[in-house]
This record gives C-alpha cells, structure tokens and sequence, in this order.
C-alpha cells in the first residue's frame, strides 16, 4: 500500500539574501514573472546585501525561487522556502510585534538574516510562544526574539537553533524570568 503524502499546498514564503543589491533587485523581477507570487519585502541591509521575500502557494514560491537563484547566481548568500509559514512569522518580519508582558524571553541571534527568520518559524511552530522579532538588525545580523513560559521559549529556541546552518550562530540567550524593565526595551 502506498501513502503518498501530498505536498503542502498552503502559504509559502521564499526568502533569498545576495551580496549585490542589483542582482537582488533582478532576482525580484524575474521571480515576480515566472510565477503568480507577491513580493512581500524588498530592503537594502548594510555591506550591500539585498533581501527579498515573496509568498503565495507552495508551487508558485517553488517556480519563482528557482527564477530568483538562477538570477542571483554567486552572488547568493542564502536562500530558503517556507512551505507553511507560522502565522506569527510575517509581523515579526515587518517589525517588532508590541506583547503585554513577557515571562521568559528566547532570543537567537545569528550573523546573516535568512537563519533568523527561518529559526524563527521553526521556533513559533515547536512551542507555545509568541514572536516578538524575526529580521535584520544594524550590521546585517539576524535576531529573533521571543516570550513565553519558561520551558515553552526554552523548546522554541532549540528548535530554532536547530535549523541555524553550521557558522551562522552567534549566540542563543533564554532569560527564565525577565525583569519587567526588559519589556520596554523590547517592544520600543
């Protein structure tokens, strides 16, 4: 008996970082033509790296990374696809997401931007926390930063650590019970 599991089918996002701005903003275009994808972020980050994200079914993220990577070419500097992207994931993309209060605070800090966002949506799916930040920081770093019950952001953050490719991690902090001082820092 054969149990052919379907491909996902749900909200995708593609993710590709190059060192040239140029050949960023070319892999944009041409993913935009090759399939039915919005393109969702677009943003310079310092040393002159280019980020683009886009999102729509998993067959169209699919079609329009690979127009996107044969673009890019070696200017490539990372690249992923999310078949089916935590809910979270978007805000925590745009901007910090404003929380009430926080318990615990995950935070993944990694040294390009495409690990912290996947790391991030690893983390959200493997527990119960809520995503305050997934995305670029000053000097191209990536951060996550998350809150939750203790063992909930402790699973978080080593399931999103668990994705960061070899070299890419700069540090994974958890701070059990934070001082309510650091919540002011986190959402202003």
């Amino acid at each position: 008996m054969s149990t052919n599991t379907p491909a996902p089918s749900g909200p995708a996002l593609g993710f590709i970082e190059s060192r040239s701005i140029a050949r960023g903003i070319e892999a944009g275009d041409a993913m935009c033509k090759r399939a039915a994808v919005e393109l969702l972020m677009t943003t310079i980050v310092p040393r002159g790296k280019y980020l683009l994200m886009v999102g729509g079914a998993v067959a169209d993220v699919e079609q329009a990374m690979q127009a996107g990577l044969e673009t890019v070419g070696k200017s490539l500097v990372d690249h992923f696809v999310i078949p089916n992207a935590h809910p979270q994931l978007p805000a925590a993309i745009k901007g910090r997401v404003k929380v009430a209060e926080i318990e615990a605070v995950g935070i993944i800090e990694t040294s390009e931007v495409a690990p912290a966002i996947y790391a991030g949506d690893a983390a959200a799916k493997a527990a119960s926390v809520r995503l305050i930040e997934a995305r670029n920081q000053p000097g191209a770093k990536g951060l996550v930063v998350l809150t939750g019950a203790v063992g909930a952001v402790r699973a978080a953050v080593a399931a999103g650590v668990a994705t960061v490719k070899e070299g890419m991690l700069v540090a994974e902090v958890v701070i059990p019970y934070a001082h309510r001082a650091l919540l002011a820092a986190l959402i202003s």
